[in-house]
């Protein structure tokens, strides 16, 4: 069992500033989050939107954004659980036990839920027969893009994600693009390539389909798929993948014994602790009078729960208060020479 100071459960903006505010303090803390990347909704809902509000910075994207925040994070060597779900939070005396969906297991007196409005699960094919292909020949997301070379993939979905992963996987695999509409959501330039390479023959495009079935015993064989003039198609395919976008919910998280209000969690103001000695929610999925949900909101809660899990993690320690500017444990963890 991993033993650390905080566990964080979030790898969005508000998830990776706690993690630099608990690492300035002298505590260690670990990551977890349920997508397979580092950002949260700044990545999965709005990489290229503007972003505004973020003091000092007229403008930048989420994915800026993520960016300089890992950057500052640099020094610190965070280690992050990503594909991960937590599913079980249990006390232990002064500590909390939690339990991931991969198996793993730490032993913290502090978790920090940091996961902006609940996790983020992929949306699924209606058809239940998926279920038993799933993460073996039926994907929501691209870990390692190399097992496909030479094999022929069914991507279904209209946005980005799915045109993108089209154009590139097209360069050595045989690729299916199925789309329930004749309109594409993502960006022109790339709906662009994808009608070019369709003409060229490298991808073959199936537009007004839907999966309504899938075949295959020990693996998959093909798929059906109908059209809206209600015309059937079997297409052998050796990966079928699905970009419908994700589900935001509070998955078990629900299950904590936390004070939930409209699937969000109630907290103080002076430490963002929940009803749960030991358990902060910071960021879109706390509430409390006068809640903003602004990412530097995010990063004052954060800051604030930082603080107080030093007096959880170091029982025997009084916590100090030091400017940035001018500690020395602080600038020598940084590598930051001089006075």
């Amino acid at each position: 069992m991993n033993k650390i100071d905080a566990l964080i459960i979030g790898a969005g903006p508000t998830g990776l500033f706690t993690a630099h505010q608990l690492r300035l303090i002298g505590l260690n803390c670990e990551i977890v989050d349920n997508l397979d990347k580092i950002g949260g909704q700044c990545i999965e809902l709005y990489p290229d939107k503007p972003i505004y509000d973020i003091p000092a910075v007229p403008e930048c994207t989420g994915e800026e954004l993520t960016n300089n925040l890992l950057n500052q994070l640099k020094p610190f060597n965070i280690k992050f659980h990503l594909s991960e779900r937590v599913d079980e939070v249990k006390k232990d005396k002064d500590n909390w036990i939690v339990k991931t969906s991969n198996g793993k297991s730490f032993l913290t007196p502090n978790v920090i839920i940091a996961g902006g409005v609940g996790s983020f699960e992929p949306r699924k094919f209606p058809v239940k027969d998926c279920e038993k292909f799933e993460n073996k020949s039926v994907l929501y997301s691209i870990k390692d893009k190399s097992i496909f070379e030479g094999k022929t993939v069914t991507i279904f979905g209209g946005g980005d994600s799915a045109l993108d992963w089209a154009v590139e996987l097209s360069k050595n695999s045989k690729v299916n693009l199925v789309h329930r509409r004749d309109e594409f959501r993502a960006a022109q330039a790339t709906v662009d390539q994808v009608h070019k390479l369709s003409k060229a023959g490298k991808i073959n495009l199936l537009t007004k389909y839907q999966m309504t079935g899938i075949n295959g015993k020990e693996k998959l064989e093909n798929i059906e798929i109908k059209h809206d003039n209600k015309e059937t198609k079997n297409v052998k395919t050796d990966y079928v993948l699905g970009f419908f976008g994700l589900i935001m919910q509070l998955g078990p998280i629900a299950d904590w014994g936390l004070n939930i209000n409209k699937k969000t969690i109630e907290v103080d103001t002076e430490k963002f602790e929940t009803n749960q000695k030991g358990i902060y929610a910071v960021g879109d999925i706390c509430t409390y009078p006068g809640k903003l949900k602004l990412i530097l909101s995010g990063f004052h809660e954060g800051a604030l729960a930082a603080r107080a899990c030093f007096k959880l993690a170091r029982p025997n320690e009084k916590y100090r208060f030091e400017f940035t500017t001018s500690s020395k444990a602080i600038k020598d963890r940084l590598g930051v020479k001089g006075d």
